[in-house]
């Protein structure tokens, strides 16, 4: 059982560079990284059975990132075939979710980023001290 729980704590995708996504410099936009992040995170939570919009419909409960982070190793550019993988390491106070791109035909780090996430209840949006146990629970903590 332990072993299950943690398999809800990872999710990789496989993505392609799409030309809207490129700057001047006919690189990935550092934004997009972001964007890309937010596919392998929302892939994750739904992977662990967890529908962010339904769960506020039915709870009111909201989670907004606080916080990321991103290193810049590799540019991507156009056509370029990537994964990026979603690891959860925390889900107590925070949900903590690290992500690593890779060029799938190198294997190549292209780059890596955090986001932190907490739970927050309208109207009066303050943060709540923990991470909901449904939530918790199914995301393997």
């Amino acid at each position: 059982m332990k072993n299950e729980k943690k398999k809800n704590r990872v999710f990789e995708v496989e993505l392609s560079v799409p030309f809207h996504d490129l700057d001047p410099l006919h690189i990935v936009w550092h934004g997009n990284y972001l964007k890309y992040f937010d596919i392998a995170r929302f892939g994750l939570f739904k992977n662990a059975g967890i529908d962010l919009y339904a769960y506020y419909q039915k709870t009111g409960y909201l989670f907004p990132v606080i916080k990321t982070s991103t290193k810049y190793i590799i540019p991507l550019k156009y056509g370029d075939t990537f994964r990026c993988r979603a690891t959860v390491l925390e889900a107590g106070i925070k949900i903590v979710t690290d992500f690593v791109i890779r060029r799938v035909d190198s294997d190549e780090i292209c780059a890596r980023g955090r986001g932190e996430q907490v739970a927050l209840k309208p109207p009066d949006m303050e943060m709540e001290f923990e991470i909901p146990m449904d939530i918790r629970l199914a995301l393997g903590f």
